[in-house]
């Protein structure tokens, strides 16, 4: 048995890491490698964090494409070799629906989705086609039901189809960039919005609709003072992390970033 009340303490997600446990004491009880469903990045995070330190199990994880940011955590014994591990079980799906007169975000077809009776662990990484639809990532066990299944994403009436991963049009892979800039306040629209590339008044629209993390927590606030080493991540587009922060002579702030 792991160490349970080891592993949970101080956990920001008891319940889910709890099932986590149980996953990687099955896998170590039957010697058989098991994938969890999909895991949110903080999730994923915290508990390659937390499993790191057990010398028996070792952990890898899928989304179906390098960058990610849900995905399957494989748990498995160190004994088992590579060449004996299944592939992850994902398959891709396809969304279709006329969202020319009323645009989506992926936050919007998840929530859709999820009405329609998707679980949440069911879904991994979701991107927008245009006006045309989305794509995402599916765990393969249920991408099937998903065949001419119909579905509401805000006002659009949509469809679905399961295809094979390597039939989607995924998104370009992100390479790390550094980058700077000098702001007149550490407030989260302003730093965001520079650092992601995106208009400040879409940045704090998005934070009041809870799509914006610090630190792995839903922040609403706007004006919320950010700091160094803060982690400031927007659902389906990255990660911006505060590397460092210097005053200027003009009462401004130079800040070094860095985007995945």
């Amino acid at each position: 048995m792991l160490p349970r009340d080891e592993l949970l303490q101080g956990c920001r997600n008891p319940a889910a890491m709890g099932r986590l446990i149980g996953l990687a004491e099955q896998a170590l009880r039957t010697w058989e490698p098991i994938w969890s469903d999909f895991l949110a990045a903080d999730l994923l995070e915290e508990a390659e964090q937390r499993f790191g330190s057990l010398t028996e199990l070792r952990l890898a994880s899928d989304g179906g494409w390098p960058q990610a940011e849900r995905r399957r955590l494989l748990l498995r014994r160190v004994e088992i070799s590579d060449g004996e591990i299944p592939a992850a079980p994902l398959r891709g799906l396809v969304v279709s629906g006329n969202f020319l007169f009323d645009p989506a975000e992926p936050a919007d077809v998840r929530t859709g989705l999820i009405a329609a009776g998707a679980q949440p662990g069911d879904l991994g990484d979701i991107w927008m086609r245009g006006d045309r639809g989305a794509q995402l990532i599916v765990r393969d066990e249920v991408a099937d039901a998903w065949q001419g299944q119909r579905a509401q994403v805000r006002s659009v009436e949509v469809q679905t189809e399961p295809l094979e991963i390597s039939g989607l049009q995924r998104p370009a892979s992100r390479s790390p960039k550094q980058l700077s800039s000098v702001e007149a306040s550490l407030r989260l629209d302003a730093v965001a919005s520079a650092g992601l590339g995106v208009s400040r008044n879409k940045m704090a629209d998005w934070i009041r609709s809870g799509a914006v993390r610090v630190n792995w927590m839903v922040v609403t606030s706007p004006s919320r003072e950010l700091k160094q080493g803060d982690r400031i991540r927007l659902d389906g587009r990255g990660e911006l992390e505060i590397l460092e922060i210097q005053p200027t002579k003009r009462d401004r702030w130079r800040l070094t970033m860095q985007r995945r």
